[in-house]
């Protein structure tokens, strides 16, 4: 019912900046909370940063605090993740994420649906 596109991942140094973006198509999209998650090779996917449905909150991972900014556009059905000051330790499979009963944030189990994913890779 809902389908997410992602864009904007790349190969980026240390340092430097990437926005990510997801647009939503399908259903109404200010329904849904909408999240990024990110899994690193060997690892398990881990929460990164959500935003509530017409409020706008937001809500962030420890690890990225103070250099990662998640926003939405309801008229465009987008979400976007702006990544600054991005370390090695970024590196990772960004995914979008929508659920329309989320009850916590965090977790992959509250979404319902999944982008694709999108390569992000810092270089040192």
């Amino acid at each position: 019912q809902v389908q997410l596109v992602e864009s904007g991942g790349g190969l980026v140094q240390a340092g430097g900046s990437l926005r990510l973006s997801c647009a939503a198509s399908g259903r109404t999209f200010s329904s849904y909370v909408m999240g990024w998650f990110r899994q690193a090779v060997g690892k398990e996917r881990e929460f990164v940063a959500a935003i509530l449905r017409t409020s706008g909150a937001t809500y962030y991972a420890d690890s990225v605090k103070g250099r990662f900014t998640i926003s939405r556009d309801n008229a465009k059905n987008t979400v976007a993740l702006q990544m600054n000051s991005l370390k090695p330790e970024d590196t990772a499979v960004y995914y979008c994420a929508a659920g329309r009963a989320v009850s916590s944030v965090y977790h992959t189990g509250e979404y319902d649906y999944w982008g694709q994913g999108t390569q992000v890779t810092v270089s040192s």
